[in-house]
């Protein structure tokens, strides 16, 4: 945008000898603007799929006893328990891994 308003006012309004200069520098601006704005959209990866899923909290669904279900994200997956106590339905899990489409997970403190 800064090009197209450099290259208007150097032909409309921009005297004789300044006119090249205030373009390659509308120029110069754009390609800056441009490589900062891919550097700051590229600044950390995108976290997609199971590796998203752990570290979040889920809500226990069925019984993990230690084997059951937990909604986590409005999506119902099969989890099992790292501890040998049975986890009651209600209560939040964290999500510590995926093996085999099935959530690792331990129980939060209350």
């Amino acid at each position: 945008m800064i090009l197209l308003a450099a290259i208007v006012l150097a032909i409309l309004v921009v005297p004789s000898p300044w006119e090249a200069p205030v373009i390659a520098a509308a120029g110069v601006w754009e390609a800056a603007e441009a490589v900062l704005w891919i550097r700051w959209s590229q600044r950390r990866r995108a976290r997609v799929g199971a590796e998203a899923l752990q570290g979040a909290t889920a809500r226990v669904v069925e019984r993990l006893s230690p084997a059951g279900r937990v909604q986590v994200q409005g999506e119902l997956w099969s989890a099992r328990s790292t501890s040998a106590e049975p986890i009651e339905a209600g209560a939040a899990v964290r999500i510590l891994a995926l093996e085999d489409l099935t959530l690792v997970v331990e129980r939060l403190p209350d």
